[in-house]
């Protein structure tokens, strides 16, 4: 077995509170964000550029609501409940579980608590009906 796929598997069995999907779902989330943001991915951990272009805890949780919204509309709400995902708190655990398997990786100055508080889901994920204005 790759060690990619066991450590996802170890981390599933260790970390029962989020679904495989979600743990997906939060990787495409910072594929979105690099590609609407324009940033170029990097590899190179200690490199000034990669830092110039590393998303801030806020910066990804404001990328996976657009990328939600885009991808599940009404639905994504229920969607990422579904995947044990309820708050932006939950995108943070999610984040540092993949940061523990050197499947994402953090600056010094990246903290857990980034992700917290950032947005509630019921307004964040609501739907918003406009009514049409009687031009008469």
């Amino acid at each position: 077995m790759h060690e990619h796929v066991l450590a996802i598997v170890e981390l599933l069995q260790q970390d029962q509170r989020y679904h495989l999907e979600g743990y997906q779902f939060v990787r495409e989330s910072l594929a979105y964000a690099q590609k609407i943001m324009k940033l170029p991915a990097t590899n190179d951990e200690d490199s000034q550029e990669k830092q110039d272009h590393h998303l801030t805890g806020q910066q990804l949780c404001q990328a996976i609501r657009e990328f939600a919204l885009e991808q599940y509309g009404f639905m994504a709400k229920t969607v990422l409940n579904s995947w044990g995902i309820h708050t932006t708190g939950d995108f943070g655990e999610i984040v540092y579980n993949l940061i523990r398997i050197k499947e994402m990786r953090k600056s010094k100055t990246d903290r857990r608590e980034d992700f917290d508080d950032q947005y509630s889901f019921d307004e964040a994920f609501e739907p918003r009906f406009e009514l049409a204005q009687d031009p008469s």
